[in-house]
């Protein structure tokens, strides 16, 4: 939000944005669907996001565009 120049910090950003946001929503959606269930996947879709997260910071870090399937797309649209 705050860099307007560098289109490498801005479509990091909204991917970033855009997968962790995702996976939010999916998981609020689902622990009221599933409550049951939810608890498990909680720990899995936990460590999904960490390592996730990891990856796409060693990445940017490292000067290198890493697009993610499908939402890597979408970002890059959206950050110009």
């Amino acid at each position: 939000m705050i860099e307007k120049e560098n289109k490498f910090v801005r479509f990091h950003a909204m991917q970033s944005i855009i997968t962790f946001g995702g996976i939010f929503i999916i998981s609020f959606v689902l622990s009221f669907i599933m409550p049951f269930l939810m608890w498990r996947l909680w720990y899995l879709i936990w460590i999904i996001q960490l390592i996730l997260w990891v990856i796409l910071m060693v990445k940017a870090y490292q000067g290198e565009k890493f697009k993610l399937p499908v939402i890597g797309d979408i970002a890059e649209k959206s950050a110009g």
